[in-house]
C-alpha cells in the first residue's frame, strides 16, 4: 500500500486548490443545522457523475452517504465530515465571508467537508486498487440536538461498518499538529430549563410574596453542590449556568423567573445521576419557596469514546509520518466540549481525533464558535492525508 499511499498523496496536492475553492464556496454561503438544503445539494451534485452509490439515508433531513466499493470483498469503513454552520454573524475581513447574514461557519465544518470530497474523490480515482468499502458519511445538523449523527444511526445506514473514523479542526496548534485522546475523549452534555413560578408583589410587601427570584437565586447557588458533594472528586462533572432571567423594576417582587443551564460529564453513568441531583434541588426549591418549579431537561449528545484499541492503532499508524507532511502527534487531554461523533462510536468501534487549524502569524487565536474564527487551510491537506493513510491501513487484510 505504501505505493498507493505516494500516488494518493500526489493526487490530494495536486488538487488542493480544488478544496481551497470547495471550502470557500461553503464557507460563504452557510446553512443552519436541519436547514442545510443547498450545502446538501452542492454536495451530492459533486458525486453525480461519479462511480460511487449516493443515499439519502434519513427521510426529511439532509446527510448523504456515498458509498465506495473497491475491486474485492473486505472490511468497510466508515469516514465522517459535518456540513453545518452556526447562528453567529461573521466578523472576518476573507474576501469568501459569509452571504448568510447572522449565519457562519466557525466551528470548520466547511473545512471538513472540503477535505473530505477531495480525499473521497481521490479514494473513487483509485478504487480499483483497494480491497474492501468506503462510506463517506456528510452529516447535517451537528451543532443542534438531538444532532444528525443519532438519525444517521438509527436509519441503519452505518450497520455494515467495521470502524469508523472522523477528525475536528482546532486551532490550540498550527497544521503541523495532530491531536487523540484514548477512551471518554469529549464530555456528554445536558440542558435544562427551569421555570419558577411564585406570586408576585410589592417591594415594600414581601411577606405577601412568593418570591419567585429569591427562589431562584437559590437553585443557582444550590445546584453547584451537585459537583462539589454528590460526584466522586475523580470524575469530570461540571453545571453551568448560562442564562437567569427574570425582567421586572427595582420595587417589584418578581413572580417568574427563568433558568437555563447545561451539565456536562465525562463518565456515562453520570448522566442519570446528574439528572435526578438537579431534580431533587428544583423539587425542593419548590417546597422550600412556596413556589412551583417546572424542571425541563434534554439529555443531550453521549460521552464521546474513543476504542483504545482503534485509537492507538491510528497513533501507530501517523506516527510513521511524523516529520512528513505534519511534525507532532500528541496526546492531549481530554475535551469538554461535545460531539455527536459519540453515536458513531456507539455504534462501532473507531476513533475521533484533532488537528490543528492556527492561522499563520497569530498568537491568539479565535477560537471555534467565535465570529472571528478563522482557520489556516493548510489543515486540510493533513487532515486528508491522515484519514488517507488510516483507511488504506485498514482496508488492508493483512493489517490487524
Amino acid at each position: 500500500m505504501n505505493e498507493l499511499k505516494s500516488r494518493l498523496f500526489k493526487y490530494l496536492e495536486e488538487n488542493e486548490d480544488e478544496m481551497i475553492e470547495i471550502r470557500r464556496h461553503l464557507h460563504k454561503n452557510p446553512e443552519l443545522s436541519f436547514k442545510e438544503t443547498e450545502t446538501a445539494n452542492y454536495i451530492e451534485s459533486f458525486y453525480k457523475d461519479k462511480d460511487v452509490k449516493i443515499t439519502r439515508p434519513v427521510k426529511d433531513e439532509h446527510a448523504i452517504i456515498v458509498e465506495i466499493n473497491g475491486h474485492k470483498e473486505g472490511r468497510t469503513i466508515g469516514l465522517r465530515a459535518d456540513f453545518d454552520a452556526l447562528p453567529i454573524t461573521e466578523e472576518t475581513d476573507v474576501p469568501f465571508k459569509s452571504t448568510n447574514e447572522g449565519v457562519m461557519h466557525a466551528c470548520g465544518h466547511d473545512v471538513h467537508t472540503a477535505y473530505l470530497m477531495l480525499l473521497a474523490d481521490a479514494l473513487i480515482s483509485f478504487k480499483e486498487e483497494l480491497p474492501g468499502t468506503i462510506k463517506i458519511i456528510h452529516q447535517h445538523a451537528e451543532e443542534k440536538p438531538p444532532g444528525g449523527a443519532k438519525s444517521i444511526v438509527e436509519s441503519g445506514a452505518i450497520d455494515d461498518l467495521d470502524e469508523v473514523y472522523g477528525i475536528h479542526i482546532v486551532p490550540v496548534a498550527g497544521p503541523e499538529f495532530i491531536g487523540y485522546n484514548k477512551g471518554p475523549s469529549f464530555s456528554g452534555s445536558s440542558t435544562f430549563k427551569l421555570t419558577i413560578n411564585g406570586l408576585g408583589g410589592h417591594a415594600a410587601s414581601p411577606h405577601k410574596t412568593h418570591d419567585a427570584l429569591v427562589a431562584g437565586t437559590n437553585f443557582v447557588n444550590t445546584v453547584q453542590n451537585v459537583v462539589s458533594r454528590r460526584i466522586d472528586p475523580l470524575d469530570m462533572g461540571v453545571v453551568t449556568i448560562g442564562a437567569f432571567e427574570a425582567p421586572g423594576g427595582y420595587n417589584v417582587i418578581q413572580d417568574k423567573v427563568t433558568i437555563k443551564g447545561t451539565a456536562r460529564y465525562l463518565n456515562p453513568d453520570l448522566e442519570e445521576k446528574m439528572y435526578h441531583e438537579i431534580k431533587k434541588i428544583s423539587d425542593s426549591i419548590a417546597l422550600g419557596f412556596d413556589v412551583e418549579c417546572d424542571l425541563e431537561y434534554n439529555y443531550g449528545y453521549p460521552v464521546l469514546y474513543n476504542h483504545p484499541k482503534e485509537t492507538e492503532r491510528v497513533a501507530n499508524i501517523l506516527n510513521n509520518s511524523v516529520g512528513d507532511y505534519f511534525q507532532q502527534l500528541v496526546e492531549i487531554p481530554q475535551v469538554t466540549g461535545s460531539e455527536d461523533f459519540a453515536y458513531y462510536l456507539q455504534k462501532t468501534p473507531g476513533a475521533f481525533y484533532i488537528v490543528g487549524s492556527k492561522p499563520e502569524n497569530v498568537d491568539q487565536p479565535y477560537m471555534n464558535h467565535h465570529p472571528k474564527f478563522d482557520v489556516n487551510e493548510d489543515c486540510m491537506l493533513v487532515a486528508a492525508k491522515s484519514l488517507a493513510e488510516i483507511t488504506l491501513n485498514r482496508l488492508d487484510s493483512n493489517n490487524e
